[in-house]
């Protein structure tokens, strides 16, 4: 049959694909890639060890109210500093407070701090990077060395000397460890940008 009889074919003998044919080719193509995902993901048992902690902690965190035995910011002066009981099970602090419930209410701050450091050193660490890596140069060398003196320093001392520096409180200590985080991220991105800006289609296009 001529292309007048077939839809799919054009003139030079060639197919094309209708919508339904390329949602369909797409739709297999995401189940083979999650299927490999899968399939790594179960053979790396690190891995495997690290997501069940992570839902481990996420499911602690919601359901605290119902884990915790005690309210976390209650002060029993008289119950102050006991040991591990059967009534609380980490024992109390030195204000009376029960400690196993702080740890389950703590999950919350714990897991909210780290959401926020994500959001903010990942962006903050690629833009640099890109910038870093596309341009070149003199902002290269400026970006490149400005991580280097962060990197010099453990991330957890650089953080403890931020959040001295800027004072008590959650969102102090969100910033002081977003700022000690961005330059690996940086480094990722700038390597990745330099590799994509010398590949031969970005030099013809240059070219034109």
């Amino acid at each position: 049959p001529g292309p007048e009889n077939n839809p799919g074919a054009t003139m030079n003998g060639t197919h094309t694909l209708n919508k339904s044919e390329a949602r369909r080719q797409r739709w297999n193509a995401r189940r083979r890639y999650l299927r490999d995902s899968y399939t790594l993901w179960r053979r790396n048992h690190l891995m495997v060890l690290g997501t069940g902690i992570i839902v481990f902690l996420l499911l602690v965190a919601a359901v605290a109210p119902l884990l915790a035995t005690h309210d976390p910011y209650e002060q029993i002066l008289p119950d102050r500093l006991l040991p591990p009981s059967m009534q609380h099970y980490f024992g109390t602090d030195s204000l009376g407070r029960d400690i196993y419930s702080r740890v389950v209410y703590g999950s919350r701050v714990t897991l909210t701090i780290a959401f926020l450091v994500a959001v903010i050193s990942t962006p903050l660490g690629l833009v640099i990077g890109v910038l870093a890596g596309y341009f070149g140069g003199v902002l290269d060398e400026l970006l490149m060395r400005l991580s280097d003196v962060f990197l010099a320093f453990p991330k957890l001392i650089l953080a403890i000397a931020f959040a001295a520096a800027l004072g008590p409180g959650v969102e102090n200590a969100i910033v002081a460890i977003s700022v000690a985080n961005w330059p690996s991220y940086a480094r990722l991105a700038r390597a990745e940008t330099l590799s994509v800006r010398n590949n031969d289609y970005i030099q013809v296009i240059r070219s034109m």
